[in-house]
């Protein structure tokens, strides 16, 4: 595990602590299941495969460790809605504050521009997280299998279908995907960005394909530029895509999407 994921994974452990002491577990689960339904996030990115499309989770991003911040004109609700105009299957809200300058606030207004699920992007390391991604509106969580073990995650999973909520499960390595294929999610996430290095390399997801059951959705994630990585994997069947960073350095994200999935 690289140092930011463990200096990430600590501040988080600090933050689930300090909401505890403000909102109470039993406070949050009443928020949680004060909310309207979930979106149907995995029904989304099948509807899009289904008929043919690429699947596009298209992520809202304002700033990131290596890099960091990527898009000063940070407008959530124009860009989710740019995003639903040019055909996303559903978005990705970065709601970590201290690393990657989200907040709640940022999935709240782009979820209410638009249609679209929404997945909470964060490093979640407490159930505690999964009701408040609820409470916030989210429709989908992320799972790090490189930040949990594999009880924490089935716990973590079960919460959230309790919830009504999409899982997401995210991979860097074979270790990892024997852990994540025992969850019950059919989406399983592969992260091209070598978590200590911090390369990127296409070459991972093409790599751990073999290994993936066909029951399951692979969605590629990290190092997709260029229309050429695109159709490589697309080639290859992987049709559930991950993209942030692309869009967020152009002036109209959507018409960063529709240029690069045609």
């Amino acid at each position: 595990m690289s140092d930011i994921l463990n200096k990430i994974l600590a501040v988080k452990r600090e933050e689930v602590a300090a909401a505890r002491s403000a909102v109470p577990d039993s406070a949050i689960r009443e928020q949680a299941a004060a909310q309207a339904p979930a979106r149907d996030f995995v029904g989304a990115i099948r509807s899009k495969i289904v008929a043919g499309k690429a699947a596009v989770i298209a992520e809202i991003k304002k700033a990131s460790p290596s890099k960091g911040v990527i898009r000063e004109d940070f407008q959530p609700a124009e860009i989710a809605a740019s995003y639903e105009t040019a055909g996303a299957a559903c978005l990705s809200v970065l709601t970590d504050r201290q690393f990657f300058q989200g907040a709640p606030d940022y999935l709240q207004a782009a979820r209410a521009a638009c249609g679209l699920p929404v997945l909470r992007k964060d490093f979640l390391v407490d159930p505690y997280q999964v009701h408040e991604a609820r409470a916030m509106g989210a429709d989908a969580i992320l799972l790090i299998a490189a930040a949990l073990t594999l009880p924490e995650m089935q716990e973590m999973e079960t919460i959230a279908e309790s919830l009504g909520l999409g899982v997401l499960v995210e991979v860097h390595d074979g270790a990892e995907l024997e852990q994540a294929l025992q969850l019950r999610t059919p989406l399983v996430g592969i992260n091209n960005r070598n978590l200590r290095t911090f390369e990127v390399s296409l070459q991972t997801t093409l790599d751990l394909l073999v290994r993936i059951p066909a029951d399951r959705i692979v969605v590629t994630e990290s190092g997709i530029l260029t229309t050429g990585d695109v159709t490589l994997m697309r080639e290859h069947r992987v049709n559930a895509f991950l993209v942030g960073e692309a869009f967020m350095r152009v002036e109209n994200p959507g018409s960063g999407l529709a240029a690069l999935f045609g």
